[in-house]
C-alpha cells in the first residue's frame, strides 16, 4: 500500500462512484448505477474482480458475480466463468433475461453467448501481482501447510469482492457482487459472492446488501439476508442489523468480512471485522465518502 497504489485505488473507487452517481442523478435506475459501478471496479486491476482477479490452484481466474432488485426480487448469478470480461453484466443479464437465478461454467458462458455477449481471452484477467500471490500461496502448502491454512495464513492474501447497492429516485434497491474469489482454490470451490441471500441481498421493503469476506461462512450463516431477516422480522434499524451480524455473528464462529447495505430511507452501514475494508458512497448533494480502514 504505497502512497502511489492508495491514490490509484482512491481513484478507481471515485470513478466507480461516479458513474453510479451520473445514472441516478439522470433519473435512471438503481439497476443500471449498479452494473456501471461495478464495470469500473471489474476493470481496475486493484480489486479481486474481473482484471484484478486472483489465481485458482491451477492457475487460471474463475470468476463469480450476482445482481439482485429489490422491487421484485428478481436475481441472477454466474460462478466459474473464465472468459467473460465483465462478470457482473453477465449475471444482469441472467437476472433480466431467463427464469433461472445461477449458471456455472462452461453453461454460464453459452447463455453468455446467447446474448450475444462478447468473450474475452484470459491474458485480460492476468496481473502480475496476484500471480505472485498465488506462487507464495503455494510455497506455503509446499512447506506443508495445509490449502486452507496457507491461504488464510498469508499475510498478502486478499479477498477484494467488489460490490454496490443503489437506491433510485422512483425508490427501488438493487444490489450487485462481483469477485474472483480466494487465492488457490481448488475443485470449482464457489464462495458467497454469486449466492444469493448470503453474498448478495435486495428488498425495497428492507435494504440491499453486499458482502466480502470468507465466503464458506457468509453462505452457512446467510449474511446478506440475514441483515434483511433482523430488519424485517426483528425490527432492528439498518445499522442495528449490519452490526450485529458483522461484530456478533460472525466473530464468534470464526468468520471475517465486511459488509456494504443501503435502506428505503437511504440510510448507509458498512461495517467489517477486518483492519480495513474500501469502501465509499455518493449521496444526492454531498461530497463523496471514501476510506480504507477503521475510522
Amino acid at each position: 500500500m504505497t502512497k502511489r497504489v492508495i491514490a490509484d485505488i482512491r481513484a478507481a473507487m471515485s470513478q466507480a462512484i461516479a458513474a453510479g452517481e451520473e445514472v441516478l442523478s439522470n433519473g435512471g435506475t438503481a439497476t443500471d448505477a449498479v452494473e456501471a459501478t461495478i464495470h469500473i471496479l471489474e476493470d481496475s486491476p486493484h480489486f479481486n474482480a474481473g482484471k484484478g482477479a486472483v489465481f485458482t490452484h491451477d492457475g487460471t481466474n474463475s470468476l463469480d458475480a450476482s445482481f439482485m432488485t429489490g422491487h421484485d426480487r428478481q436475481a441472477g448469478a454466474v460462478a466459474g466463468v473464465t472468459n467473460i470480461k465483465n462478470p457482473i453484466s453477465l449475471a444482469r443479464a441472467l437476472h433480466d433475461h431467463s427464469e433461472h437465478v445461477m449458471l456455472s461454467g462452461q453453461g454460464a458462458e453459452d447463455f453468455a453467448l446467447s446474448r450475444g455477449m462478447d468473450t474475452i481471452s484470459a491474458d485480460w484477467f492476468y496481473t502480475e501481482g496476484r500471480y505472485q500471490s498465488l506462487q507464495r500461496v503455494l510455497e506455503r502448502e509446499a512447506e506443508g501447510h495445509s490449502s486452507t491454512g496457507a491461504i488464510l495464513n498469508a499475510p498478502d492474501r486478499k479477498y477484494g469482492t467488489v460490490g454496490c447497492v443503489a437506491l433510485d429516485q422512483q425508490g427501488n434497491i438493487a444490489a450487485g457482487t462481483s469477485t474472483g474469489g480466494m487465492t488457490n482454490k481448488r475443485y470449482d470451490r464457489i464462495g458467497d459472492s454469486p449466492v444469493i441471500g448470503a453474498g448478495t441481498f435486495a428488498d425495497n421493503a428492507s435494504c440491499g446488501v453486499s458482502c466480502t469476506g470468507h465466503g464458506e461462512y457468509f453462505i452457512r450463516w446467510a449474511v446478506a439476508h440475514d441483515v434483511h431477516a433482523r430488519m424485517t422480522y426483528g425490527g432492528a434499524s439498518l445499522e442495528e442489523a449490519a452490526n450485529a451480524v458483522i461484530h456478533e455473528v460472525l466473530p464468534e464462529v470464526g468468520g471475517s468480512g465486511g459488509l456494504i447495505a443501503l435502506d428505503q430511507a437511504g440510510n448507509i452501514s458498512m461495517p467489517f471485522n477486518t483492519p480495513g475494508m474500501y469502501r465509499g458512497y455518493k449521496r444526492a448533494g454531498e461530497e463523496e465518502y471514501i476510506e480504507f480502514y477503521g475510522e
